[in-house]
């Protein structure tokens, strides 16, 4: 399961992901797309460099290594505008919008991507998918990439997500728009675990 960072900083941020972490946090993608290069090194610095190997970033990838950081994510822009910096050594995952744009990924490197959205966003206002991404997902050919689920997971439908042929979810909203950040997780950690 993959947690992603609130867009924008938030009150007790770094309590929140330090508690996710003690919990079983596997992976926390560092999404802050307006963020400066040393806004992005003070989030990651206070997060703790003893997490850095299960830290993502979104932006500022040439940062990574100086972080200790070996995971970068491209978003579809950057992927597509072939906006690509060498990690070598690294773990890269990307986000899609289609079954289809996720099967072209086949033949490339990118260890998950992000389909979304799933559900109806619950950190985007009137953020829904033009299809039903669980019979989308009936065409996919890409067993080579993880379909990583994303947009409106909750412990509500997690299982279901699952059981639709999604090989895991990632969180975002029922973790930062919500007043018990660490027991939506926890849910989400058991359903997910249980499957």
């Amino acid at each position: 399961m993959i947690i992603i960072s609130n867009p924008t900083a938030i009150a007790n941020e770094i309590n929140t992901i330090h508690a996710l972490f003690e919990e079983g946090m596997e992976l926390f993608h560092i999404r802050k797309p307006n963020f400066s290069e040393r806004e992005i090194k003070n989030f990651v610095n206070s997060i703790g460099l003893k997490y850095s190997q299960k830290l993502v970033l979104h932006s500022h990838h040439h940062l990574a290594e100086d972080l200790g950081i070996n995971r970068i994510h491209f978003t579809e822009k950057a992927r597509t505008n072939s906006i690509r910096v060498s990690n070598p050594d690294g773990i890269i995952s990307t986000s899609t919008h289609s079954t289809a744009e996720f099967n072209t990924l086949s033949n490339d490197d990118y260890e998950y991507a992000f389909l979304s959205p799933v559900f109806p966003s619950i950190s985007k206002e009137n953020y829904i998918s033009k299809t039903d991404l669980f019979e989308e997902v009936k065409k996919r050919t890409n067993f080579n990439t993880k379909l990583v689920a994303l947009g409106g997971i909750s412990a509500a439908n997690v299982k279901q997500t699952l059981e639709h042929g999604f090989d895991d979810v990632a969180l975002l909203g029922t973790i930062w728009n919500s007043e018990k950040p660490v027991k939506n997780f926890l849910l989400c950690q058991q359903i997910a675990h249980s499957f």
